[in-house]
This record gives structure tokens, sequence and C-alpha cells, in this order.
């Protein structure tokens, strides 16, 4: 069985947050149609999940290389923001707990 990451712990596993948590943890890199599918979601869902994602504007269009359209989270959206903020803090505090008792065990 896999582990689920915290990110999907804590706002549930759906497509729409898988594509999410691909796009922030890549959140420095542009995506086509065919890299966001290692989110783990259907070409079909891919192709319903994006416009809504463009329309809301936490995705947007960076470029185009032939016929394929990159992709990347919008850092001025302020959505995108607060879920990278929160994407980020879970990874921080996870650490701060794998931490301690690393610390208890050097004292």
């Amino acid at each position: 069985m896999d582990e689920q990451s915290l990110f999907l712990e804590h706002l549930g596993d759906s497509p729409r947050m898988r594509v999410l948590q691909y796009l922030i943890e890549g959140r420095d890199f542009d995506y086509t149609l065919t890299d966001l599918l290692n989110a783990g979601v259907s070409w079909g869902t891919l192709n319903q999940l994006l416009p809504t994602l463009l329309e809301l504007g936490i995705v947007f269009k960076t470029r185009k290389i032939g016929r394929a359209t990159l992709y990347k989270i919008n850092r001025q959206n302020e959505t995108a923001r607060q879920l990278m903020i929160l994407y980020d803090q879970l990874l921080l505090t996870k650490l701060g707990e794998l931490q301690q008792p690393l610390e208890i065990l050097s004292q």
C-alpha cells in the first residue's frame, strides 16, 4: 500500500489535489499535459480539471513548444499561494517532529 503524502492526507486525495500537489512540488517548472499525468490522474480527468484551474487563475499557460502547451502554478494567485504555504508548513512541521527524537538521542 502506498503511503499518502501529508498534503493529500490533510486536504483529501482527489484528482484536483493530486495535480495541485504535483504543480506545487515543482513550482519552479512548467509542465505539459503529458507531464501532469505523473500526478496520478487520467487523461480525461486532467482535461476536465485544467480548464477550471485556468479559469480560477490557480494555473496559467507559460508557453508553447511545438503543439504542446506548458502550464505552471500561478504564484500571484492568492489561493495558490496559500496552498503552497500550507504545503511548506506541513513539511516543516513533519521535519520538526522527525528531528525531535534525534535531538533527544544526542543529549
